[in-house]
């Protein structure tokens, strides 16, 4: 559950910032004729990716046994290199979001409506979509019967918009370079256990060989339906007993990965001094309460 609510905030507040940052901007400049095309956008963004949701889940209910685990390991591989290629995008571009974004609203301004409502669309769009399959594929992998792993998600989303909307206020700051580098690493392990259940996926649609290949069988010692085998699949996606491709799969992306996004100057220099580093002034890191 911990780890599909950490997928909910982390996603949603990136959205939830996108949000903020164009409602603030048309706020500051007096444009508050030019809001309701920007929720109109946003409206169109968050249906479809919901209605994108639905369909991963409804559709797929459809197929043979076979043709679900292909489908849900393949999206899981697409799901993982979406979500890895959007933390690596976040660290690097989080302290300059806020004046790309003021740029292509103002070009939108320029052009009218249809564009005002293109602009959030695309901009809240590609979170939207990206969130709905990574969320389908973690919920997918972490699946124990119950709806804890929704509830994880409902949960990440709902703290999401409440501090998107405590940032708009004003009322909350925070250091949002150091925020995503931490919960990017958290995330990163979260997708290698999306990853390795995608890999075991493609192996019961007999799409990879070895499934009776297990690495090790630790059933006995950590059963899947104890609670503290529970917490670990919830966390981790810890399984007792993987097959060899997925603990292969799993330490090759994971050990790489994760020693790339954290060896930074950036991030060693927090580790360090505990503070900011030169590149990333708090001007650029907060986002401005509207007026």
């Amino acid at each position: 559950m911990f780890s599909n609510y950490l997928i909910g905030l982390r996603e949603g507040l990136e959205a939830s910032l996108v949000v903020c940052i164009l409602i603030a901007y048309l706020v500051k400049t007096g444009r508050r004729d030019a809001l309701k095309p920007i929720w109109i956008g946003i409206a169109i963004a968050v249906t479809i990716a919901m209605g994108f949701g639905c369909a991963l889940e409804f559709g797929s209910q459809e197929l043979t046994f076979e043709a679900q685990e292909a489908l849900g390991g393949s999206l899981s591989v697409i799901a993982v290199g979406l979500v890895t290629w959007m933390v690596f995008w976040m660290r690097r571009t989080a302290r300059h979001l806020r004046s790309e974004l003021h740029g292509k609203l103002d070009a939108a301004l320029a052009m009218g409506t249809g564009a005002l409502v293109a602009t959030a669309f695309l901009a809240v769009g590609r979170e939207g979509l990206e969130t709905a399959l990574f969320v389908w594929a973690s919920v997918h992998a972490a699946s124990d019967g119950t709806p804890r792993p929704l509830v994880g998600v409902a949960l990440g989303l709902a703290t999401a918009v409440l501090l998107g909307w405590l940032f708009y206020r004003g009322a909350l700051k925070i250091n949002l370079a150091k925020f995503f580098t931490w919960t990017g690493g958290m995330l990163v392990v979260v997708a290698a256990g999306v990853l390795a259940y995608g890999f075991h996926d493609l192996q019961e649609a007999n799409w990879i060989p070895g499934i009776a290949d297990l690495a090790f069988d630790i059933s006995g010692t950590i059963p899947p339906d104890s609670w503290y085998g529970t917490l670990l699949k919830g966390v981790f996606n810890f399984q007792p007993d993987p097959t060899v491709v997925q603990l292969t799969v799993w330490a090759l992306y994971l050990v790489p990965t994760l020693a790339v996004f954290l060896a930074t100057p950036e991030f060693l220099a927090r580790l360090k001094g505990g503070g900011r580093s030169a590149a990333a002034p708090a001007a650029e890191e907060r986002v401005p309460a509207a007026e």
